[in-house]
């Protein structure tokens, strides 16, 4: 009777530790399964890195389709800076000789892409140059490697890019009632087009003069009608989040047109909106005044079938 007892016991005992290894196996497995999966899932995000060769007696640059944002070196065997007059070209050399450990550093652009470089040293760097717009389309990684800037909002710096694209190389004139012309330059408001809260504005400058036009800035403000054609007393500056092209040179008897990226906004019937581009060195000023119904009658991206895919 002892026996049989404890024999009961015993095959209790044995039921609930068995129960207790098949649980644990089952959540190590799902622990693993879940591990493995997560893993697949940083694999397929993973940024995939460029490669390149770094010396100590020579400087090499990297020209970006876009301004620098930010720079973050991997060691101190790297020293980098953005090369004067070219936001978008990255100087970066060895800062000691024959060091033999693998570093790295990262770039982000104004347009969004995320750049990765694994480095290395060589005292005969196979090349000094590297045009990324080129490495990009050579490796396919065109639709990659975003990164959200909080001005954007939740528009895609690629998406915006592609936007701007798109309206600068379609070249449609919608908007054919704003425009300024004197001293041979010629500045136009081609198109306003809207989307995901955001506008688009398309420009273009023509210069029918001999002497080139060099631009030395372009802004965006709203001014009350009553003071547009003088002095402002009271102005709201309206910053360009974006645009297509830098600003530059016009030469002489030459077209040139760029986009521009804004925050969405309307105006009131009082006020207007005043886009004006400055000549450096120069007293050939343009001024453009937009009304509110061209803003709110600013062109679906949709309607355009724009690629936004």
């Amino acid at each position: 009777m002892f026996n049989t007892k404890n024999q009961k016991k015993m095959k209790a005992i044995f039921k609930s530790l068995l129960a207790m290894v098949c649980l644990i196996a089952f959540n190590a497995t799902t622990n693993a399964q879940q591990v493995a999966s997560n893993t697949s899932k940083l694999s397929m995000g993973k940024v995939e890195p460029y490669e390149m060769q770094v010396t100590y007696n020579k400087t090499s640059h990297l020209i970006f389709p876009a301004a620098i944002r930010y720079v973050d070196l991997g060691s101190e065997y790297l020293i980098a800076g953005k090369a004067e007059d070219a936001e978008n070209v990255l100087r970066i050399k060895a800062t000691v000789k024959d060091f033999t450990e693998e570093t790295n550093f990262s770039v982000i652009t104004d347009d969004g892409r995320f750049y990765n470089f694994n480095v290395y040293y060589s005292p005969y760097p196979a090349t000094l140059n590297y045009d990324l717009l080129t490495m990009q389309k050579a490796s396919d990684r065109e639709n990659g490697n975003d990164v959200l800037f909080e001005e954007l909002g939740s528009n895609s710096p690629s998406l915006a890019g592609l936007l701007m694209e798109t309206i600068y190389k379609k070249d449609k004139r919608i908007v054919k009632h704003i425009a300024s012309k004197s001293y041979g330059i010629q500045f136009l408001l081609k198109g306003i087009y809207v989307h995901n809260g955001k506008f688009y504005f398309h420009t273009e400058l023509r210069n029918s003069s001999n002497v080139p036009f060099n631009i030395d800035f372009v802004s965006f403000k709203v001014v009350d009608k009553k003071v547009a054609k003088r002095t402002v007393v009271q102005e709201k500056p309206m910053t360009p989040l974006r645009m297509y092209k830098p600003l530059t040179e016009i030469a002489g008897n030459t077209t040139e047109q760029n986009v521009f990226l804004l925050d969405q906004f309307t105006i009131t019937d009082d006020n207007v909106l005043v886009i004006e581009i400055f000549e450096k060195n120069g007293g050939r000023q343009q001024t453009l005044q937009v009304e509110n119904f061209d803003l709110v009658h600013a062109k679906l991206v949709n309607a355009m079938h724009l690629k936004i895919n």
